[in-house]
């Protein structure tokens, strides 16, 4: 984005809901670069005068690798647009901790969906954010909500702490997996299975090769998991559902979509609003911290002694806690 963007001209046809305005302004709200920044915060502040009396449905999906996340997304945003939905996606790709890259595949694994009027896919890159997640990803489920798309679905890449970071900026997380052969919970984290609000057992076709029976393998994975969830999460007011479908044929797609809706009645209006404006107060913290950091790297103090400090180190003679003093203080003089 080497020009910069005029927010007044750019709200207006975002409301409309062209698609080349929605691109610039994630593209926007994704930028670094302070004077974009500045801009940012300006779009934000002029979507937040007009929100929509329905507030939009997000989704945070996740699920270990090869769960067919992508295959599942495209079936429920082509669902859900059969019935009426603009739906966004906002599919996070894992970054190269040594180059920074991602590969951005996501979209071509959506190819009925990319091309959908009514849907929006957007694959971002997680910039080696913490769970995977980009920090923009909270903004540009703004700008999507204000471009009219009243479902928005968050694609997790599925390691690491991304499904907490996720589960903190959604409605409604679900978590995907599948059923495996021996020990149906292994590999399945505690911490995975305390967050899920709905659970679905993916790939249940009724038959694969060789006569595999599948759907039956699914719905007895989807037996134990629903008994561990007993264990693991205890009497509560929300019981987790754990059912089975399949993205490939669409079997229990709607079912699955039908225990969202219901964990979202079950939240209510005021336990809505109480959950995003909590999550609101964490992505405060969230910014604020980013902020420092962001300052921190360009203090020409810090700048000044961070590679004789950063020498130090290697050198074995600084330990890193004395190392972290030395640079907070040059930063606070």
């Amino acid at each position: 984005m080497a020009r910069d963007i005029d927010v007044a001209a750019l709200v207006p046809e975002l409301r409309d809901g062209r698609r080349a305005a929605v691109s610039r302004a994630i593209t926007l709200v994704e930028s670094t670069a302070h004077r974009h920044r500045v801009a940012a915060r300006e779009l934000l502040a002029a979507l937040a005068e007009h929100q929509p009396a329905e507030p939009s449905i997000r989704v945070g999906i996740s699920g270990v690798p090869g769960v067919g996340k992508s295959t599942f997304i495209e079936a429920l945003g082509t669902h859900l647009t059969e019935a009426g939905h603009r739906v966004g996606v906002l599919a996070v790709d894992p970054s190269s901790v040594r180059t920074g890259g991602s590969v951005l595949g996501d979209k071509t694994r959506m190819a009925r969906l990319s091309v959908d009027p009514n849907a929006f896919i957007r694959p971002s890159p997680s910039a080696g954010t913490l769970g995977g997640v980009a920090a923009a990803t909270s903004q540009a489920m703004s700008v999507l909500e204000g471009a009219g798309y009243d479902v928005v679905l968050v694609e997790t890449v599925g390691v690491g702490q991304s499904e907490i970071t996720v589960a903190g900026m959604v409605d409604t997380f679900l978590f995907l997996t599948l059923a495996r052969t021996g020990d149906q919970l292994q590999g399945i984290k505690k911490g995975i299975l305390e967050i899920a609000d709905v659970i679905a057992v993916n790939k249940a076709d009724s038959e694969s090769g060789g006569g595999v029976d599948r759907a039956g393998e699914a719905r007895a994975a989807a037996r134990e998991l629903a008994g561990a969830m007993r264990m693991v999460r205890g009497p509560q007011e929300w019981a987790p559902p754990v059912i089975t479908c399949s993205g490939l044929t669409g079997v229990g797609v709607d079912d699955v979509w039908q225990r969202i809706l219901a964990h979202r009645e079950h939240l209510g209006v005021e336990g809505l609003r109480g959950k995003r404006a909590k999550q609101q107060l964490d992505f405060t913290w969230s910014l604020v911290r980013d902020q420092l950091l962001d300052r921190l790297r360009r203090s020409e103090s810090v700048a000044a002694v961070r590679e004789e400090i950063a020498a130090q180190v290697l050198a074995g003679t600084l330990s890193a806690p004395a190392a972290a003093d030395l640079i907070l203080a040059a930063y606070d003089s």
